[in-house]
């Protein structure tokens, strides 16, 4: 059995490859590997945690709860701090999370912003909602709790880029109002901007976003294929106090490039390409 991967202290592990059975000299209980090669493994340390491994021995799933489960655990300071990292980028870290209704041009908008700062080499990060769902967030289905759980973790990775000194991107539908308010409390004063102390918003009519359908996922909800669909069977809670608004209408629509270009403007005014 190939243990690379399991970070904790145990003892030499011995059994049979033949027989399916391994154990710890420890005297933890054998494990038994099923049929599919997955296997349940309780590990004997200050917090028995379950740990979800396959045959080659590589952790693939931690099942015993967020972070918050953790006990006897403290915070490592570093000399080198976001200051030292904002002067050696020449900029200020940030979160930028752009909200809107699917097909509102979210990714769009975070793309042409992303190569407007890069142009002027700043250095930023999208965390695009559809993209860490094929990694980080592969685990989360689309009902009420896992959608509170995906703006979590979102905002848990967007707050380290800002510490980073990152100018981080965020276009997510996030749908409701508190899971913005929680990651918008996640970071200093300042440094969220959802674009700092509210979002920049998407404010594109459900009309246009279901003409564009470009995922054709409107189409989808609206035959009953798909439950629970932001602006359809679930609701959009907008936004009232957004720094930015980017709006979109029929025939009224300016280009994600001079979108972006708003956003710019803001963070020039705020200094936030400046360390």
């Amino acid at each position: 059995m190939n243990t690379i991967g399991l970070k904790p202290a145990l003892p030499v592990i011995s059994g049979s490859k033949r027989l399916g059975l391994f154990s710890f000299n420890g005297g933890n209980q054998p494990i038994d590997f099923k049929p599919r090669g997955v296997c349940l493994i309780k590990v004997a340390m200050e917090e028995t945690q379950t740990l979800k491994v396959d045959v080659q021995g590589k952790v693939d799933k931690l099942a015993n709860g967020h972070a918050g489960n953790s006990t006897n655990i403290k915070w490592h300071e570093c000399p080198v701090e976001k200051i030292d990292r904002q002067k050696l980028l020449q900029q200020k870290g940030c979160v930028i999370w752009i909200t809107g209704l699917s097909g509102s041009g979210k990714s769009s908008v975070a793309c042409a912003l992303s190569q407007m700062l890069y142009q002027r080499g700043k250095l930023s990060y999208i965390l695009d909602g559809d993209n860490v769902r094929h990694g980080l967030n592969r685990d989360l289905s689309f009902k009420a709790e896992d959608r509170v759980e995906n703006i979590r973790r979102v905002g848990e990775v967007a707050k380290l880029f800002a510490d980073a000194g990152f100018i981080c991107i965020a276009c997510l539908i996030s749908p409701y109002k508190k899971d913005r308010a929680a990651c918008r409390a996640m970071l200093p004063s300042g440094d969220f901007i959802e674009v700092g102390a509210s979002p920049v918003f998407m404010d594109v009519p459900l009309r246009v976003c279901e003409d564009r359908d470009p995922k054709g996922l409107y189409k989808l909800a609206r035959a009953g294929k798909i439950k629970g669909f932001t602006g359809i069977d679930d609701p959009y809670e907008s936004p009232l106090d957004a720094e930015i608004v980017l709006q979109c209408n029929t025939g009224d629509c300016s280009t994600p490039g001079d979108m972006a270009g708003k956003v710019i403007s803001y963070l020039e005014e705020k200094g936030y390409l400046q360390a």
